[in-house]
Parts: structure tokens; C-alpha cells; sequence
């Protein structure tokens, strides 16, 4: 971290606009807002300065700049065109130990000036410490578009229930899972369609039964492949939400970034032989949980209900009476197939596409006979320790040893890598190239594409085989 964020506090605090054009009255109009005094020294200002300054809002002074100028201030901002007088305001500030921003110049400041989403009370401060002022603006985007525009009166409703709230839940942590429940429940939802006094009379509910133990509910989220950019928004707030995480060896570290910084993370990943014993231990640490009055999410890499065993834990929790959503997410199929760009339907290629497991006590009851036939894409999940015996079902069942098959490691992930070749050469292929877990095996005449993609990505610094 190049800076150390800070919210000053100016109000009735002297600060020193050099400059009178229009970027000078930007940063004027933000110190206005903040309830500082602005001074500005400028020879001619912009018509909307001149406003402020005839309607008694700032203090102008018309000559040029001169050190003195900032004895008192407690904030410099140096916006002329002039480099030779913004390193002047800059040298000024300096000396007399005042924190300066010279506008379009990082090197010569000793603050910088972020991007703001204003909620206010709210406020949200963006910055790149000068890297990339674009990119800043493009975040700063994003977050418009996410946060409610009456987010600022969500705080506010929170900020005059405080006292009330620590009264009635003296315990810290049942504040907390208050609070959580307020911003993300029927409150909020109130308060973002302006209908303020419902929101106050649900508030005054909720207070008045306080003291009753909050139920329990689970989250069984999808995790997708893998690329955190790839979870859905749905899933990043409910793991903004939740008190424990219960996740899978499949999980990446990326995605356990996105969960909350004080979130429980208790790691369930189930090892080979010990299914079913694994599986009931995640439906008791479920029930425990919930039962808690917690709310769990229990993370899965791809999606819940694709080879995820999500079914499973439905009907645990629904047994117990235990509320549950499901958030979908990118199942390992999609998400590799659309990193190394495979269609896995394609008119005139590819009519459908099966997924299948070649692990399990079902491995051997599969209809090999029809996975073996043309004009279609089979995806086999968790099919590498099973290579062999895959091919060996295939051709038996008549697909042809030409027919085209490809091995798409860690997909969305880095180090991601592609091995391209046919049914009669993948598993030398595989083994030549140390191919390990996690991996998919598409087979299909689409993935005749899968030697050129290996190529492209390879141009881009992506290993392939």
C-alpha cells in the first residue's frame, strides 16, 4: 500500500484552491460539500467560482500565488496549468507541513485525491496511488452501479438506531448479526423504495423481539471453476454475509479471497474411499451450524447440483426445517470450455452434451454404448484418475480411435493448461505431461478445436501440450 487512507475532517478548516479554472472548481465544489473554508487564489476564476465567490461561499484572492497564502490552511491543492507554480504551492506546503495534492501529478504530492461514490454518509474513496486514473474512474463506475442510491439513508436509519440496539442486544455478537440482518433483509429492502416509514416501524418490530434467538438459515453456493471474476453477484454477497464457510478442496484461494474477513472457514473437502462417511460429517456440521442461529454457506467449486451432491444437503436441511438458498454457479464443464473457447454444441458438430462422472459406485452401470456415439460432446468430470478405463469403454462401444478428446487442466485458473489429441494417444498425452487433478476430458468432434486453442493460448503465455 503506497498511501494510507484517511477521511479528514474540514469543516470550518481553512483549505487553499490554487487555480480558478475547471478543475480547480471540481475540487472546490468537494470542499464545499465537506464543509471546509475555501480560499482560492486565482487572477480569473471560472463563472461557476465566480458564483460561489459573489454569493459569500468562498474567499477569493486575484493575485498570483505567494506562500503565505497557505499559513494556516490544513489542505493545499495546486490546480493551474502552470507546472512551475504547482511545484511552488507544492514547496510552500512542504515547508510549513501541510499536506498538498498537485492535480494530474502524484510525484509532486504528498496526497492524493481519490475517486468518490458519495452515499453520503456513505462514502466510497477509490485510488491507484496515481497508476491509473482510467482504471480508477472504471471502478468507480462499477460501484455506482451497485450501490443503492439510498444507501445513504440506510446508514442514517442505522446510525440514529444505535444507542437503542446496543440496549436491547448488549451481547456484541448478536449486535453483529443484527446489523447484518438489517442491511440485507426487509429494512433495507424498505429503505431503497423510499418507503422510509415502513422501514421505521419494521426497525421498531425487530427491536422489540430482539432478544429471541435469530434462526439459523444456509447458503449452498456455487463457486464456479475457479476465476473469482467468475462467481456470480449473488454469490459475493451472500459471502459477504455469512458467519461460517464450509468449502471444498476444490475451491481456489482466489475465490476464498471474495469470503468476509471475519467469516469462520472450516474446510470439508472430502478425501478418495471416505465419501459417505465425509458427506454425513458436512450434514452435522450443517445442522450444527444453523442450529447456531448462524448463517452458513456452504461453498461448492462449479455448481451445487452438477456432481456436487447438493440434493443431499437439501434434503438434510429441509428435514431439520432449516431454510436454504441455492446460488447457482459456473459448472467445471462451461467454465473450461469457454476458457479454452470449445463450443460443446455446434450445429452440423455437435447436437447435444452429456456430463458424466467416471468416479463412483455408478461408474460402471453408465450407457457406454451411447457415450461412444457421433455427433456429440461427452464431458466426464473427475475422469482422470479413470482415463484409461474411459477409453477403454469407449472403444469397445464402438467410437473410433480417432475420434478427437481433450484434457483441459485447472481451467480459469492459473497455470491452466491444454492437452490436445485423440482417444487413441490422450492417455499418453496426459501422462507425458503430468496432468493431475483438477482436469476435464471432453471427448467429441468438437474438441478437434482443442489443439488449435491450445496454440492461441499458448501465444498468450498459456502452457499447452
Amino acid at each position: 500500500m503506497d498511501h494510507f487512507p484517511v477521511f479528514l475532517d474540514l469543516r470550518n478548516r481553512l483549505t487553499v484552491v490554487v487555480g480558478g479554472g475547471a478543475v480547480a472548481l471540481r475540487k472546490v465544489v468537494l470542499l464545499l460539500r465537506s464543509g471546509a473554508r475555501v480560499r482560492v487564489i486565482a487572477p480569473a476564476l471560472h463563472p461557476e467560482l465566480a458564483q460561489h465567490r459573489d454569493a459569500g461561499r468562498i474567499e477569493h484572492h486575484g493575485a498570483g500565488f505567494a506562500p503565505t497564502q497557505l499559513d494556516g490552511a490544513a489542505l493545499a491543492i495546486a490546480a493551474t496549468d502552470l507546472p512551475e507554480v504547482n511545484h511552488a504551492v507544492a514547496a510552500a506546503a512542504n515547508e510549513r507541513g501541510i499536506f498538498v495534492n498537485v492535480v494530474d501529478d502524484h510525484s509532486a504530492s504528498s496526497c492524493l485525491m481519490p475517486s468518490i461514490v458519495d452515499r453520503s454518509p456513505l462514502v466510497v474513496a477509490i485510488g491507484s496511488s496515481g497508476h491509473s486514473p482510467t482504471l480508477v474512474r472504471r471502478v468507480r463506475t462499477q460501484l455506482e452501479a451497485l450501490l443503492p442510491a439510498r444507501l445513504g439513508e440506510l446508514a442514517r436509519l442505522a446510525g440514529a438506531a444505535r444507542a437503542r440496539v446496543r440496549r436491547a442486544l448488549p451481547d456484541i455478537e448478536q449486535r453483529r448479526q443484527f446489523w447484518d440482518r438489517l442491511f440485507t433483509g426487509g429494512i433495507a429492502t424498505q429503505v431503497y423504495a423510499g418507503k422510509f416509514a415502513a422501514a421505521q416501524a419494521l426497525l421498531d418490530a425487530q427491536l422489540a423481539r430482539a432478544s429471541v434467538a435469530p434462526r439459523g438459515e444456509v447458503y449452498l453456493i456455487g463457486a464456479g471453476p475457479g476465476d473469482p471474476d467468475l462467481l456470480t453477484l449473488r454469490a459475493l454477497q451472500l459471502l459477504q454475509q455469512a458467519d461460517v464457510v464450509l468449502y471444498d478442496r476444490l475451491v481456489s484461494d482466489a475465490v476464498l479471497e471474495r469470503v468476509r474477513r471475519d467469516a469462520e472457514r472450516v474446510y470439508v473437502g472430502k478425501e478418495s474411499g471416505q465419501h459417505r462417511v465425509t458427506q454425513q460429517r458436512i450434514h452435522t456440521l450443517l445442522l450444527e451450524y444453523a442450529g447456531r442461529g448462524l448463517r452458513v454457506a456452504r461453498l461448492k467449486g462449479g455448481d451445487p447440483f452438477i456432481f456436487g451432491r447438493g440434493g443431499e444437503e437439501i434434503d438434510a436441511l429441509a428435514a431439520a426445517g432449516i431454510p436454504v438458498v441455492v446460488v447457482p454457479g459456473i459448472t467445471a464443464a462451461l467454465g473450461a470450455a469457454a476458457s479454452a473457447c470449445l463450443p460443446l454444441t455446434q450445429r452440423g458438430v455437435a447436437q447435444s452434451v452429456t456430463l458424466v462422472t467416471a468416479m463412483g459406485e455408478g461408474a460402471e452401470s453408465l450407457d457406454w454404448r451411447a457415450l461412444a456415439a457421433s455427433t456429440q460432446t461427452v464431458v466426464f468430470y473427475m475422469g482422470i484418475s479413470q482415463l484409461s478405463r474411459i477409453v477403454q469403454h469407449l472403444l469397445a462401444q464402438g467410437a473410433a480411435r480417432t475420434r478427437p478428446a481433450a484434457i483441459i487442466e485447472r481451467a480459469t485458473l492459473p497455470g491452466e493448461r491444454i492437452v490436445a489429441g485423440s482417444l487413441h494417444d490422450i492417455g499418453e498425452r496426459a501422462q507425458a505431461a503430468g496432468i493431475e487433478a483438477p482436469a476435464l476430458l471432453i471427448v467429441g468432434e468438437i474438441a478437434a478445436r482443442a489443439a488449435g486453442a491450445a496454440a492461441g493460448l499458448a501465444s498468450l503465455g498459456v502452457p499447452h501440450v
